[in-house]
């Protein structure tokens, strides 16, 4: 029996269990007596931000929560309830191993096992995700791994030798957590839909929540074009990658600071692609993919899993071979990402169905039109996620899309003449 890896970064939890892959970001709603996770409740921060904590992972600990949110005692209480709910999406997998951060300390190590003994499953593993990473990345002697988490990032340093990697340090960069990043996003865009239209968004929390649902898909778009579209309550905005570039400037600064200009390679978690110009600044680093930590572990079972002891936290691995993994290669800082081919037909299992013809194959709440950008999936009421990331309101196709729409699966294709 293989066991379940999930990863625990606040900004997205993500458990792979088998053939599924289960994504939930760190947000805790309290609604009508009841608890919301992840997307859910990640959807009404706005509209109800006194109901919601993003915190309880970050200071995870049994001290009372402050303020109060429904009948939880302390942050522990919502991380329970949260991997119950994590657990129970993902396929009720009898055997988890844990991947973490480096920037919990041993008390909320402990803490969390506590909490999985309480859970219907066994905890099996407790690995550095930083490390887990580096035994499929490092290639020299030292690498640096930024992750981004919900209110801070985290420098991570894993030195290697011939055989193996290991954890050296962490050093934490307060201030530029994904929520400042992204409040930062949002005062520029919000900024140029007032010059542009005279609309503010974030006059009332409505469209301020649908600003913010918006902005995944817009900053996706801006990976492949230099200007992308924003559209809230009928009104459009223009927005330019350039315009953004200084929203993740600071973050890029404090790095350089931190790590003294050390010219070892670096590794960024795929949140990062996201800040429009943030890596093409950061020299020799490159974007990991989304199932590398899943990888790694498939090649690291042997050392992970401890079903016959009391778990120790794994922060040594043996250094994994090459051709064990594809890793990404580094990104050109001057370079402009690559553009990929425009999309024209919609994969289904093994039928193609033109772009034009293919809205009546999605499920209600979605349908495919052609704007000035491209093909653009436009989604009201129903669940969709493009390579992962979530789809609120529009989001440009490009061939090699991956779009899952209410438990259904389809690929976006470019078919030549």
């Amino acid at each position: 029996m293989v066991p379940a890896l999930l990863d625990i970064n606040d900004c997205n939890l993500v458990l792979w269990h088998e053939d599924q892959r289960v994504q939930s970001p760190g947000y805790a709603l309290h609604r009508d007596s009841r608890y919301l996770f992840g997307n859910d409740a990640r959807a009404a921060a706005r509209l109800q931000p006194r109901n919601v904590n993003t915190r309880y992972w970050w200071h995870l600990s049994t001290e009372p929560l402050q303020p109060e949110l429904g009948t939880a005692r302390h942050s522990a209480d919502l991380a329970h309830a949260h991997l119950q709910a994590l657990h129970a999406e993902g396929g009720n997998a009898a055997e988890v191993i844990f991947s973490v951060p480096a920037s919990m300390q041993r008390e909320q190590l402990a803490l969390l096992l506590g909490i999985a003994r309480a859970c219907p499953f066994s905890a099996v593993g407790l690995v550095n995700r930083s490390v887990l990473l580096a035994s499929l990345h490092a290639r020299e002697a030292q690498l640096w791994h930024l992750e981004l988490q919900l209110h801070q990032s985290l420098l991570t340093r894993v030195d290697a030798d011939e055989t193996t990697v290991s954890l050296q340090e962490h050093i934490a960069l307060p201030g530029y957590g994904l929520l400042q990043l992204q409040e930062k996003i949002v005062e520029i865009v919000a900024r140029e839909f007032v010059r542009q239209t005279r609309f503010d968004p974030r006059r009332s929390a409505a469209s301020e929540q649908k600003l913010y649902d918006a902005l995944p898909s817009a900053l996706r778009s801006l990976q492949t074009s230099t200007e992308t579209n924003v559209e809230i309550d009928g009104y459009r905005a223009r927005i330019a990658r350039s315009d953004l570039v200084k929203a993740s400037e600071g973050l890029r600064r404090s790095i350089e600071e931190t790590s003294n200009g050390s010219p070892a390679p670096m590794i960024a978690d795929p949140l990062a692609a996201l800040l429009p110009g943030f890596v093409d600044a950061l020299t020799g680093a490159c974007i990991i993919d989304q199932d590398d930590l899943h990888n790694a572990m498939s090649s690291q079972l042997e050392h992970l899993v401890q079903r016959a002891a009391n778990l120790h936290y794994i922060t040594a691995l043996p250094r994994l071979e090459p051709n064990t993994a594809a890793s990404t290669p580094p990104i050109d800082p001057v370079a402009q990402p690559p553009a990929r081919a425009a999309a024209t037909h919609l994969l289904n299992g093994h039928s193609a169905v033109t772009l034009a013809e293919a809205s009546s194959l999605l499920p209600d709440g979605c349908a495919l039109r052609h704007e000035k950008d491209g093909w653009q999936l436009a989604v009201q009421g129903a669940s969709a996620s493009v390579n992962g990331v979530r789809v609120d309101n529009e989001s440009v196709l490009v061939a090699g899309d991956q779009l899952e729409i209410d438990g259904h699966s389809f690929t976006v294709i470019s078919v030549q003449d």
